[in-house]
């Protein structure tokens, strides 16, 4: 079942190489969508795909990469849209 999630990710999450890590992590599991950091040192994303891989997203994003200290992931599912051809860091 393809779901969508839009996605906050709070802590020691720029300078870091979260975006380039969360674009390598969701090409590898076949997700679609972006990431991008917020103006108030936050990460956002917004990830499409199958559940299964989708949850397997989530779990990385609550680790990140190894210089990351994530303290909050903040998921909300949203519908479903399809409207992404890949998955990119945006700005």
């Amino acid at each position: 079942m393809k779901k969508r999630y839009h996605v906050l990710i709070s802590g020691r999450v720029q300078g870091v190489f979260f975006r380039a890590e969360t674009q390598r992590v969701a090409e590898k599991l076949g997700i679609k969508g972006w990431v991008r950091n917020t103006k108030d040192g936050k990460v956002e994303a917004v990830f499409e795909g199958e559940e299964e891989k989708l949850e397997e997203m989530l779990t990385w994003c609550r680790r990140g990469p190894s210089l990351a200290r994530v303290t909050e992931v903040e998921v909300k599912e949203e519908p479903f849209s399809g409207t992404f051809d890949d998955f990119r860091i945006t700005y």
